[in-house]
């Protein structure tokens, strides 16, 4: 009777003790956050912020104890299309203390605990997943038994992702567009043409000494391969340095110091004045003999070593004519990304090896051509305006990043009228250059020409007096430095905003007494001093990464910021700041960021740029981002597209 009285108590305790478990109350309670990352498109971190409700219960953080409490922690389900980043991280404070209990040091997490997992998407629609959690909480009774909680989360759609450098994909493909049609320019400058007969008469001498058809094809492709490769090789070599050397950073430091530094513009515009002079017909601008005669005569060589060098006579021969329209190529494309270079050099090449490689295929169809004469020295004459005209835009670039004020709005478009005017008129033979043949009538090609180009001469002049000139946007300095404009009114004028969406006269944002925002916008343009007035306005950052020598951004800014419904947004319901990857104004000492690495950036185009790549993970302009006060993206940020409606929609859903 005893022993069974004995186990009827002893049950009854262990009843005891699991009602009174199950009575206290589970003190943790858990939500799910999803937050869009800063620094990646698509790539969001999930957040499982757990809520305790009294001091004297805790979780422990996330292990892994093998013999002890279980530890927190969070589980994705596998979903298609979303890849998880690493492991989950704590990010709420957690002490060491020794449990008796368990006889090992613990992690323990008091009044709160957040955990973090971070997952990347590439579904073109929205997707769900699944996140588990896991935790034991404990108070100094004991532990209740480890709990689950399960939450469904809403994944959006993956975005297009902005380019990293300042191009997106249709600024590429301009810039392809944009080489291809020089490569074939060049084709037609006396350099290069009477090359053609040259090449013909080599595979020719060739096929009737090899009697192989098909052995001439295989040598007619090696010519043009051969070609493209001594363009793009080069290029790709001294990228190929800096980059393994450095990395991508040091690569397009490299680019951004050509296409914004006075030292590199200077020298590109004196050369583009030169090879002007040279095609006016001032003086000839060719290799050293002895180079091409070397390259000429190893190309007498047999097999393929031979076809080798003699692509490279042709590379070398035709320098003088191409040199400057490889410049004009390459200094454009440095304004893109790191391997921008490589593809445009290589779409350039290709277009000019193009037709030799045809030729090579069959000599017959030169008979076709026409006869080289005084039309090429006429082409050269063309060409030496545009260089002249282009010649310009390094100037303007050197002239605008360090706040010169030599070569304002209206000071640049009267060198481009006047050039233009010059080239219109020797198009109908009013004026001629010495090599020029003389000719008593113009001919319908060169009238259709002169139409085009006066006609674009008449476009330019109402720009003397404020006209916008959108499709030039991308050339000209902005419209701010124009000394004269007549009012033409605009959607919203700055006198119809309200005071309050205004920034107050007495506290005149940083660097405004040499930066200004286009179309009478207010706005800032330092980082920090922006996202605090946001802060204190309420209003969403819109974040601008321009450049002084960023021609997508001229084009954005007149093309689609001009747009009424832009313009209205901008104004009022948003906080703008202006950041200058490319300014060379150094700063006052207490302004300057310094690296890990020891290195201090001291010009603020240096520091936006820095802030750029640390915290939006891009390199490029445009680049525009909408964020709240927390600096998450409001939207998905975007780069250069004329698209109005994309951009209108775009500012609306920052609004939201």
């Amino acid at each position: 009777m005893t022993k069974k009285l004995y186990f009827i108590s002893l049950a009854f305790m262990f009843f005891a003790a699991s009602l009174s478990a199950q009575m206290r109350q589970q003190p943790v309670k858990w939500n799910i956050k999803l937050v869009q990352d800063t620094t990646a498109i698509d790539v969001y971190e999930i957040k499982a912020i757990g809520i305790i409700s009294s001091k004297e219960w805790h979780v422990y953080d996330l292990g892994p104890y093998r013999e002890g409490p279980t530890p927190t922690s969070i589980t994705l389900s596998q979903t298609t299309g979303i890849e998880t980043l690493g492991p989950a991280t704590l990010l709420s404070p957690s002490k060491r203390a020794y449990s008796k209990a368990f006889n090992m040091d613990l992690g323990i997490c008091e009044g709160k605990i957040i955990i973090s997992r971070k997952i990347k998407t590439s579904n073109k629609k929205e997707s769900e997943m699944t996140a588990s959690i896991e935790w034991q909480a404990c108070d100094h009774h004991g532990c209740l038994p480890p709990e689950d909680k399960s939450f469904t989360i809403k994944i959006p759609a993956a975005q297009s992702p902005v380019k990293s450098s300042g191009t997106d994909g249709k600024s590429l493909w301009s810039l392809i567009l944009e080489a291809v049609l020089w490569g074939f320019v060049a084709l037609l400058t006396p350099c290069v043409f009477p090359m053609v007969p040259m090449t013909v008469s080599f595979f020719l001498k060739k096929s009737s000494a090899n009697g192989n058809n098909k052995g001439g094809k295989i040598n007619a492709l090696f010519y043009g391969l051969s070609i493209i490769l001594l363009y793009t090789i080069p290029i790709t070599i001294i990228i190929g340095i800096t980059y393994f050397a450095g990395g991508k950073t040091i690569t397009s430091d490299i680019f951004n110091w050509l296409a914004t530094h006075w030292l590199p513009n200077i020298l590109f515009f004196l050369v583009f004045m030169i090879f002007a002079a040279s095609f006016f017909g001032a003086f000839e601008i060719v290799l050293p003999s002895k180079m091409v005669n070397n390259a000429d005569t190893k190309s007498d060589k047999k097999g393929l070593l031979g076809i080798f060098f003699m692509a490279l006579t042709l590379v070398l021969v035709s320098f003088s004519c191409t040199g400057p329209i490889v410049g004009t190529v390459l200094i454009k494309s440095t304004q893109g990304e790191v391997w921008s270079p490589i593809i445009t050099m290589l779409a350039f090449s290709t277009a000019f090896a193009l037709p030799f490689t045809i030729f090579a295929f069959a000599p017959s169809l030169l008979k076709n051509l026409p006869k080289s004469g005084g039309w090429l020295n006429s082409v050269k004459v063309v060409l030496g305006f545009v260089e002249v005209a282009l010649g310009f835009k390094f100037l303007s670039v050197a002239d605008q990043t360090y706040h010169w004020n030599l070569l304002d709005r209206e000071v640049y478009l009267a060198i481009w009228i006047v050039v233009f005017s010059l080239l219109g008129l020797y198009l109908i033979g009013k004026i001629s250059f010495a090599y020029d043949t003389k000719r008593e009538h113009i001919t319908v090609p060169r009238l259709i020409m002169s139409i085009a180009v006066f006609t674009f001469v008449v476009y330019m002049i109402p720009g003397m007096w404020g006209a916008p000139l959108k499709g030039l946007s991308g050339y000209l300095p902005p419209i701010t430095t124009q000394d004269f404009v007549i009012p033409v009114g605009t959607a919203i004028h700055p006198s119809t905003v309200s005071a309050q969406n205004r920034i107050p006269s007495k506290d005149a944002p940083k660097y405004s007494d040499f930066l200004h925002l286009p179309h009478d916008l207010e706005g800032f343009f330092d980082y920090d001093e922006a996202l605090a007035y946001s802060r204190k306005t309420g209003k969403p950052l819109f974040v601008d990464f321009t450049g002084h020598g960023c021609v997508n951004c001229r084009e954005m800014e007149m093309r689609v910021w001009s747009d009424p419904r832009v313009l209205q947004m901008l104004r009022n319901d948003y906080v703008i700041v202006a950041l200058y990857a490319d300014d060379k104004k150094v700063l006052d000492k207490s302004e300057w960021v310094t690296l890990d690495s020891g290195r201090v950036l001291k010009s603020l185009g240096k520091i936006n740029s820095h802030l750029a790549e640390k915290k939006f993970g891009v390199n490029a302009q445009p680049f525009y981002a909408i964020l709240d006060s927390q600096e998450q993206y409001k939207v998905a940020p975007r780069g250069y597209n004329l698209d109005v409606e994309d951009f209108v929609d775009f500012l609306h859903k920052g609004k939201k």
